[in-house]
């Protein structure tokens, strides 16, 4: 509808400004109260009417239909509570909701009685306009809100549910308006007065709907500790989605609207051009000659209490109701254990979730919990030794569930006997499909060669059964029939990996992940996650970042982005490969091939070809930017493009290898150390004296003298290439294997110059640079599809592919590595100058678990030592 964004603003103002509205709705209230108490003249039979046939009424009256009724308004609203107490609030939004309800009944009273209508009759009406009462839109509404996981998204999720809801219940609250409003017009004073009733409730029930609750609801969940101690359970998007389809059609709107405008014209045409002649109708002579005015004897709130103490038996049976429910509700109603949430897409839950262990999971009864005691919450700040504290941490253990509850046994219960080849192999190629088989009988059709083994998954049509059938076909022919008990293979979204990332596959490995940080980066913090099994290197790198962060940040760029490959091309004669190497070597052979390439995808950019000619051989070297991905899948598709067209061109080309090793992918080369390969990276960073010798424990001349000595001429006089550096693979290494890099591109990737010198005005700070031209990453394609690594990528901010700016996201996750690195040099080589490094590795990565101990004591104590072992404790 046209008004969306008007409801939207409208709900913002209300979320944004709760007290504001909150107080000026009671203020309102109070007032309509006052006047109604205060002011004007209600026709209230018993009090200030002598009624004549009040009794007969009475006792005419079905007394019975009437408590049947006002029972069930109580039960409605009870049903309504009920509602709201799903989605997590047992008090708070449902008496907001009700205050909306009994402020419209107090607005509607003070209106109908300032006008001198009588009163009478309306207190067996109120259950009817209970019945009207419908809090599913403040249920839907809170939902929303309950979407959020801080309180301005509380207040942006509230404005989008006043934008989705707003319009349709301001069309329901007109057509009901009108709807109510015909009764006026029948002539019958009660019913008029009923009706007007009715129509400022609908009236004043939306506008405090629209006002009041809203602002309770952001001020409900401002106050609450539900934000802050809970994710969000409702899915924005499902309930978007989920709102929109209860939405009417058009058709449905469109009646409405013509109902309404129909409605108004009838109310125009009995109220201008019908009306009546007299002042006072028929109704009004008949009850002024019926009932007579008296002077009140009491005032009106004490006439309401004479009459509640002695009510109908109607009354006190729903009020008997009300008071047995509400018992229930507060005392008996046993909370959900978790709201009713939305339902996530399955491949969401099994990339976030861990494995879950059931019941019915675990095959082996004498499997046990290890019961850990509970140990204090670590410090985030980790690494940081303390010469003033020389006591030994103790190791601990740091899982609390041992991994067989994780991966248990595939012992199933027993299973009838397999049915013959025949049978089995009619079966599955049958409209019953393998789902009719059983895994034995799966077996015998893999061992007879009908189903190869590589292709369980998609045979199977269910991935995680293929992986346990492929399980069961190996495990007799390992060394032990055990061997697979602690390699998990259950909840894991394997439809990911078939096909992209693995094949054969039996299971996962779960890696520790840790985080280090945060690290100031170019001005922004960064959260950076790592996996790994080697103890300290997260705390040192932590300890690096700390220092970073005080010191002011890290700067860094990108100097060149280009991923390589070196097709190897063979021609009959030397002279023939020199002539199609100066034919790439044109402008005009280059712009040729490059529009080649470039056709290829669109992102493939083609920027260079580097010839290099070793007699009759050819070893041709193309350079491309590849976007977000690293790339050596879309080059490679766009060399195959060149080298066809080479062919065209030359029909003696001969290619020998799509890689000529000239490229040069996972080995270490000295053309990639010079040329550089992927992204090439510097960071930069200046440490002020002070935080080298109050966080680093050392001093900057030593850090710079034991550069110098160990990363440079230690390093010459190993030959390497690439490993001017302390421990940059450590690093670089971690990461990949958090966010689903090639892992074994750490080869180049970690290649490294770290530059260490004195600066500042007397040249007491250090100045400390990381220069890594060879970095091979991407965010996206390859192992960032999987959950665990694309949660990783999105710790970063760097999921996926960059819209805006392509490529953008990949060299951000280059500039962190980086930087990075740089921390964890930083920290390894101020242990080093220190003497901490084996006083470090001997408190965070000691393990015992697979090392004997001759000289431990059999004893309870030692014992439950010999078992335990971690690679990272707690954090100091």
């Amino acid at each position: 509808m046209p008004f969306t964004n008007i409801f939207r603003a409208h709900g913002q103002f209300c979320a944004s400004h709760p007290w504001e509205v909150i107080v000026a709705t009671v203020t309102i209230t109070m007032c309509m109260m006052s006047f109604s108490m205060l002011t004007g003249d209600p026709q209230l039979c018993g009090w200030n009417y002598k009624c004549e046939n009040l009794e007969a009424d009475v006792k005419s009256s079905d007394i019975l239909i009437l408590t049947i009724t006002k029972c069930l308004a109580v039960v409605y609203v009870y049903l309504q509570f009920k509602s709201l107490r799903r989605i997590g609030s047992k008090y708070l939004l449902g008496l907001a909701g009700l205050f909306t309800v009994f402020s419209s009944f107090v607005f509607s009273t003070a209106v109908v009685n300032l006008a001198g209508s009588d009163l009478t009759g309306l207190n067996e009406a109120l259950p009817f306009f209970l019945l009207l009462v419908d809090l599913s839109k403040a249920c839907a509404l809170a939902r929303f809100a309950l979407s959020a996981k801080d309180q301005n998204e509380v207040r942006d999720n509230i404005a989008k549910g006043m934008a989705v809801l707003g319009p349709t219940m301001t069309l329901d609250a007109l057509v009901e308006s009108l709807a109510i409003g015909v009764g006026m017009l029948s002539g019958l004073k009660q019913l008029e007065t009923m009706c007007c009733f009715g129509c400022l409730s609908v009236v004043a029930n939306y506008f405090a709907f629209m006002t009041f609750y809203p602002a309770c609801l952001s001020l409900i969940l401002e106050t609450s500790q539900s934000l802050r101690e809970k994710t969000s359970i409702w899915h924005l998007t499902v309930l978007l989605e989920e709102e929109e389809d209860k939405k009417p059609n058009p058709v449905t709107q469109r009646v409405k609207m013509i109902m309404s405008a129909g409605l108004v014209l009838v109310h125009a045409h009995s109220r201008w051009v019908l009306s009546h002649t007299d002042d006072q109708s028929a109704a009004d002579m008949a009850f002024n000659e019926m009932n007579v005015k008296v002077t009140p004897e009491m005032p009106l709130w004490q006439f309401y209490l004479l009459r509640l103490a002695h009510m109908n038996i109607d009354y006190s049976i729903t009020l008997g109701l009300a008071c047995a429910l509400a018992l229930k509700y507060t005392f008996l109603d046993s909370d959900p254990e978790e709201p009713v949430a939305m339902t996530s897409s399955p491949s969401e839950s099994n990339a976030t979730e861990l494995p879950v262990a059931t019941a019915d999971t675990v095959a082996d009864s004498s499997v046990t919990t290890q019961v850990q005691p509970e140990v204090p919450v670590a410090s985030f700040q980790i690494g940081e030794d303390s010469d003033d504290d020389p006591i030994e941490k103790e190791d601990k253990a740091v899982q609390t569930i041992s991994i067989e509850t994780l991966a248990p046994l595939d012992i199933k219960a027993e299973q009838p006997e397999p049915r013959s080849l025949e049978e089995c192999l009619a079966i599955f190629k049958s409209d019953k499909g393998p789902a009719a088989l059983t895994d034995a009988e799966i077996l015998i059709l893999v061992r007879n060669k009908h189903i190869p083994a590589y292709k369980l998954e998609a045979a199977l049509g269910q991935p995680e059964r293929g992986v346990a059938v492929r399980r069961q076909l190996i495990q007799n022919d390992l060394p032990s029939h055990t061997a697979l008990e602690n390699l998990p293979h259950k909840h894991y979204d394997y439809s990911l990996v078939d096909g992209a990332c693995a094949e054969n596959v039996i299971g996962y490995m779960p890696v520790p992940v840790g985080v280090a940080g945060p690290l100031l980066l170019d001005g922004r913090k960064y959260t950076v996650p790592m996996a790994t099994t080697e103890g300290c290197l997260i705390a040192s790198t932590n300890r690096g970042c700390r220092a970073i962060s005080m010191s002011g940040g890290v700067s860094s760029s990108i100097s060149s982005d280009g991923m390589t490959r070196a097709p190897l091309v063979q021609l009959p004669t030397m002279l023939l490969a020199k002539e199609v190497q100066d034919f790439i070597r044109t402008s005009d052979g280059f712009s040729l091939l490059k529009v080649e390439f470039d056709s290829t995808s669109r992102f493939a950019r083609l920027e260079s070809i580097d010839c290099q000619q070793k007699g009759r051989l050819l070893y041709i070297r193309f350079k491309c930017q590849t976007g977000d991905a690293m790339g050596m899948n879309m080059v490679s598709k766009g060399c195959e493009k060149v080298l066809k067209k080479l062919q065209e061109l030359h029909d003696d080309l001969e290619i020998l290898s799509l890689s000529g090793n000239y490229c040069v992918d996972k080995k270490p080369s000295a053309i990639n150390w010079i040329e550089g390969r992927g992204k090439s990276v510097v960071c930069e960073a200046v440490i002020p004296a002070s935080v080298v010798k109050t966080v680093l424990k050392t001093t900057v001349p030593a850090l710079v003298e034991l550069n110098f000595k160990k990363n440079f001429v230690g390093s010459s006089v190993a030959g390497s290439i690439g490993g001017n550096n302390a421990h940059a693979a450590n690093v670089v290494a971690a990461i990949f294997i958090a966010c689903g890099q090639d892992a074994a591109q750490v080869v180049g990737s970690s290649n490294c110059l770290t530059l260490m010198e004195p600066t500042g005005p007397t040249n007491e700070d250090l100045m400390i640079s990381c220069t890594m031209p060879t970095m091979e990453v991407g965010t996206v394609g390859g192992g960032t599809v999987l959950g665990p690594q694309s949660a990783c990528l999105s710790m970063l901010g760097v999921k996926g592919s960059c819209v805006e700016e392509p490529g953008r996201n990949a060299q951000t996750l280059a500039r962190v590595i980086c930087a990075a690195v740089l921390a964890g040099e930083l920290s390894l080589m101020s242990a080093l100058a220190a003497g901490h490094l084996v006083k470090s590795h001997l408190r965070y990565n000691r393990s015992t678990s697979n090392a004997a101990n001759p000289f431990a004591k059999v004893d309870a104590v030692s014992s439950q030592a010999s078992r335990s072992g971690s690679c990272i404790h707690k954090a100091s």
